[in-house]
């Protein structure tokens, strides 16, 4: 595993350097300090140096196994680790000591630790070969724990040939590794990504690697000048933060402005780096080749690249690949994609999820077989990404799979294209969506240097108006950011630069961003509308917000808000109007203007339901109500499906709860109605979902009433008590959306308000085993599935409070879906 480069230049570090004589006798060195058995573990807890890469290969040199530990970890992360692997020898350094010393003590690990600056200077003899003993293509190499987004790190093991075949697929089959080749090492050595790319596979080679002494700009660009380095490793936002730079000296230049766009038009390398032979030579002159991973290249940062005459290269992968699953071939570049297919790897799309099988996949996790099982299937890894392959079998990525956002409507939603789509705005250097209150929010670190340009207006002004505001007026509904979040600080990301969106929520929470030295409102009317909010939404209400975007209020709120207005201060504000106010401050000094009163009241659902409304209910087509009688037959045959207390189901008018499992809900609850019920019984549907000529006419004929949630919310409120107070019976699921993992969800109150207020009876109803039978996202019904339908004894109202009939009857349902008796 170490080419025998006699007095080849191996390692340079700031002004020292070493031939590959010199690095095998300082392996052999440290070979020497510590006895283990074959096979036993080995951990190495420091940062970047030298030393630490003598201490890899003395690890393999006794035929144990290497597990490298971010320098930068916890002790309780570094404790989990020392309590897993149990080690039998511990490389640490001077700065990660103190860590070590913790961790141990919380692990009651007692293994001898060796501090690699007691060593590293040693004097010894040059030797002509490492002395590396022949290992087994199946022993494990390395075991490297993930730190994953939840539950504890899992010890990723390769193996010798996990390794060779990724060093041949970039040596021999794509030949980007040449034995001249001088590689910077540069991202942390424990990460397999920088691990294999900047050291184990250049040495393979008898290349040259020239270590950073830091991330710093100053002594990157000095390692590359004076080391003439060829190939850079690196992730997206060290390349983002160098093409900035870059960029902005280019944009203060009309010549070089010119000079560029003619470059990007002729795409000739000759011409671009004869025209910007500066910038290459201020990365020494040698570089060719820029190599990015661990995360989503930015599509203008690699064509920018490109244009100045670098060849980028991205890869795609994952530690449990060892890293590379796809790799850009030079002169095959397609900036936006991470390439082809590795030599020896398959890929494939199974539901959206990129799978790979190939040599270079992990043996497993260690310990974790479970965990394995998980991932690896028939011998393919389920990386948990999505994508899509084109048709020349590039790989796109669109998303991480765990990272998709499930609205309660049942909606997916990527946050990575919303936080694409808004860091192109120049008031945005980072930002992060994540979903809280039923709520898509995002979290921004502004651009301050752009925002400065702007006097006059707060960050959080501007970012809201000039940016999300616009932002949420192109996308669907269902994608609107509905409220911001400021920070000063920089965003939780992996080592190699993946945001962590599990953390976002946290960071919100910790540091109370946003709501931190708000200015004192004072005003009447504001008070009245603050403390109203406040009781309503149960939390706190700031002069800023947004009654959307910060508040999230639903239909509902806006007609319970609407009414509440009129109550106290005699004013008409419609939904659509309300939405024009860029603050609650703006919405209270519309109201002190245009107020006819100002007397503080509850909101009367009474007087809002029992308003005079002209509506017509459709007619009913007998060929309906034999549709629901024949689907029961259907369903007999198809599922082992029962029902029962349809007798539960007063004369008169009632409403019909049932909880939502499945997209036969409907049919489900229907089909085991009496003849003269269901012709009775009417449903209510969002007008977006009617929208076809034919559907609204099916609709008039098949008990469906259109209602139009996003034009007059109270108007269609009304219509449904307007279907109870003709008589009829109105079936309504309380969650609004089906489940999306089988357990019930939240009951909205709107049935509750309209039981009340007009006195009628709510039948409970339990659906059990539809979603199992048909979860969303699955196409077809499982044949023989059990599905069960029973509706409960009627609940009347009788004086109860709205949440307290919600609950009332959302407990009778959970008890029988729980195997109790409902009380």
């Amino acid at each position: 595993m170490l080419k025998e480069a006699g007095q080849h230049s191996a390692i340079t570090y700031g002004s020292d350097k070493l031939t590959y004589e010199q690095l095998f006798g300082k392996i052999h060195h440290f070979a020497g300090l510590y006895q283990v058995e074959p096979g036993a573990h080995v951990v190495i807890f420091s940062e970047n140096r030298p030393s630490w890469i003598y201490a890899f290969y003395s690890v393999w040199k006794k035929g144990a196994v290497a597990v490298p530990v971010d320098y930068m970890a916890t002790a309780a992360e570094v404790a989990y680790i020392l309590g897993d692997c149990d080690p039998s020898a511990i490389f640490c350094s001077s700065g990660t000591s103190a860590i070590l010393r913790e961790a141990t003590g919380l692990s009651g690990c007692n293994a001898p630790v060796l501090l690699l600056d007691d060593h590293e200077a040693s004097g010894c003899e040059p030797l002509p070969s490492a002395g590396l003993p022949g290992h087994q293509p199946d022993d494990t190499a390395v075991i490297i724990y993930t730190s994953g987004t939840t539950g504890s790190p899992k010890g990723v093991m390769l193996t010798f040939r996990n390794i060779i075949v990724n060093i041949d697929a970039v040596s021999r089959h794509i030949p980007i590794y040449k034995s001249d080749s001088r590689v910077l090492v540069l991202l942390p050595l424990h990460h397999v990504f920088p691990l294999l790319g900047t050291m184990i596979i250049p040495l393979y080679l008898g290349s040259m690697i020239a270590i950073s002494p830091s991330m710093a700009s100053e002594d990157i660009i000095r390692t590359l000048q004076v080391n003439k380095v060829t190939i850079l490793i690196g992730v997206p936002r060290l390349y983002a933060a160098i093409r900035k730079g870059i960029k902005d000296k280019i944009n203060q230049s009309s010549l070089a402005t010119l000079l560029f766009r003619i470059a990007r038009k002729l795409n000739s390398k000759k011409f671009s780096k004869t025209v910007f032979g500066t910038v290459h030579r201020k990365f020494g002159g040698a570089l060719e080749t820029l190599v990015a991973g661990g995360a989503a290249l930015d599509v203008e940062v690699g064509n920018d690249f490109k244009t100045l005459g670098f060849e980028v290269l991205e890869g795609y992968g994952m530690t449990e690949a060892a890293p590379m699953i796809t790799f850009t071939r030079p002169g095959r570049v397609r900036i936006g994609s991470p390439g082809e297919c590795m030599p020896e790897v398959q890929i494939q799309i199974i539901d959206g999820e990129i799978v790979a099988k190939g040599p270079n996949i992990m043996k497993g996790y260690y310990k974790s077989p479970e965990a394995t099982a998980e991932v690896l299937k028939n011998g393919w890894l389920y990386t948990g990404d999505l994508g899509h392959i084109d048709k020349d079998g590039f790989l796109y990525i669109t998303g991480r799979k765990k990272e998709i956002i499930v609205l309660s409507n049942g909606k997916n939603v990527n946050p990575v294209e919303l936080e694409d789509e808004l860091l192109t705005s120049p008031y945005i250097k980072d930002c992060g969506i994540f979903f809280e209150n039923d709520q898509l929010q995002a979290i921004i670190l502004p651009d301050q240097a752009e925002l400065a340009a702007i006097p006059g207006r707060d960050a959080e002004d501007i970012l809201k108006w000039d940016v999300i505001e616009p932002f949420n007026r192109k996308v669907s509904a269902y994608k609107k950011i509905m409220r911001i979040h400021v920070t000063d600080q920089e965003l939780p990301r992996t080592r190699l630069g993946k945001l962590q969106h599990h953390k976002l929520i946290e960071l919100v929470h910790k540091q109370h961003i946003s709501d931190i030295s708000q200015p004192v409102f004072d005003h009447p009317e504001y008070a009245l509308i603050a403390d109203y909010l406040e009781k309503e939404k149960g939390q706190r209400v700031l002069p800023s917000y947004h009654p959307e975007m910060d508040l999230g209020m639903d239909s509902l709120d806006k007609v319970g808000f609407q009414a509440w207005l009129q109550q106290t201060f005699g004013i008409d504000l419609p939904p659509q109007k309300m939405a024009e106010f860029a603050s609650l401050a703006q919405l209270a000094e519309w109201v002190s203007d245009h107020k006819v009163r100002m007397e503080e009241g509850d909101v009367n659902w009474n007087d809002i339901l029992r308003e005079k409304l002209d509506l017509k209910l459709p007619s009913t087509w007998k060929i309906g109500s034999l549709a629901f009688r024949l689907s029961r037959h259907i369903f007999q045959l198809y599922f082992r499906y029962s029902s029962k207390g349809v007798d539960n189901i007063p004369d008169g008018p009632c409403i019909i709860a049932p909880n939502h499992q499945s997209s036969f809900d409907g049919l489900f609850v229907a089909s085991v109605m009496k003849t003269k019920q269901i012709r009775e019984t009417y449903f209510y549907a969002k007008e977006q979902h009617f929208r076809q000529k034919f559907l609204k006419y099916l609709a008039a004929r098949n008990n469906i009433i259109i209602v139009n949630l996003n034009v007059d919310l109270k108007q269609s409120i009304q219509a449904l008590a307007e279907v109870l107070r003709q008589e009829k019976k109105l079936i309504i699921f309380p969650e609004g959306t089906r489940t999306l993992n089988g357990e019930l969800g939240h009951f909205k109150k709107t049935f509750a308000i309209l039981s009340s207020e007009l006195n009628v009876p709510i039948v409970p109803v339990v659906i059990d085993g539809a979603f199992k039978a048909l979860p969303k996202g699955r196409r077809f019904a499982r044949l023989w599935a059990r599905v069960r339908v029973e509706f409960l004894p009627a609940v009347h109202p009788e004086g109860r409070s709205y949440d307290a009939i919600a609950a009332l009857v959302m407990n009778q349902i959970q008890r029988k879906l729980s195997g109790k008796e409902p009380d």
